[in-house]
């Protein structure tokens, strides 16, 4: 049986704020502490309670969400309700569940809700697992790298350069093989040359990431979908 969590939910449209604290009463799951407009309020509730997850919109008088995220980022999760898609390339460079899109019909907040869920059980899980770890041969050595040591991995033609943040490993293995045995929950390809862990971005900007060592890596066309996705779980 799922736990209750704590929500609060902030726009500047009253009847925003209504709607999305009606869907909220039909889940038994969430628990809303505060619903209207006072982003000052909002705050205090934010530094002083534990809110596991803030329904909030883009653009607002007194503070933007933007703005918002980046004062609360690294302790609370988000899923922004907005009328201006242009909007969420910048809203997914933080802790961003899903982005919906006004009107926001009931259904697709309900999918929303259980995506927050799916990936606090996935996280929950990541967490908890100390042995994941994968064997690579390299100069006639077998090595055991931890999944939680690497910072990316470089595709090389026929090789691939295993960076971790001790050391970089050159193997004979090509990137699609690799991948498969990385755990899935844990490791993106964003381009045709790099595969990274999720935990490892900082920034998501333009066609670019930043890892949280500093290194920008492109994304690739193709994988830029992919990407999208992973950041939207």
């Amino acid at each position: 049986m799922r736990k209750k969590i704590n929500c609060i939910i902030l726009d500047d449209e009253p009847f925003a704020v209504k709607l999305i604290a009606d869907y909220a009463s039909k889940v038994p799951e969430l628990n809303v502490l505060y619903a209207d407009s006072d982003v000052f309020r909002a705050m205090e509730i934010l530094k002083s309670e534990a809110i596991d997850l803030v329904f909030l919109d883009i653009q607002m008088p007194q503070l933007t969400g933007i703005e918002l995220m980046q004062l609360f980022n690294r302790q609370h999760n988000f899923i922004i309700t907005s009328a201006y898609p242009q909007y969420a390339l910048d809203a997914y460079q933080f802790h961003v569940i899903d982005f919906l899109l006004k009107p926001v019909t009931f259904n697709r907040f309900y999918q929303a809700v259980e995506k927050y869920f799916r990936w606090q059980e996935t996280f929950q899980r990541n967490a908890a697992s100390t042995d994941d770890f994968l064997f690579v041969k390299a100069d006639r050595k077998h090595y055991k790298i931890a999944a939680a040591d690497i910072v990316y991995i470089e595709g090389l033609k026929d090789y691939i350069r295993i960076h971790t943040e001790t050391e970089k490993i050159m193997v004979l293995e090509n990137m699609k093989d690799i991948l498969e045995k990385l755990p899935q929950q844990q490791f993106v390809r964003i381009h045709r040359s790099y595969i990274i862990p999720l935990n490892k971005i900082k920034v998501i900007e333009g066609n670019q990431i930043q890892l949280t060592d500093g290194t920008y890596l492109p994304i690739g066309e193709t994988y830029r979908k992919l990407v999208n996705e992973w950041v939207q779980r």
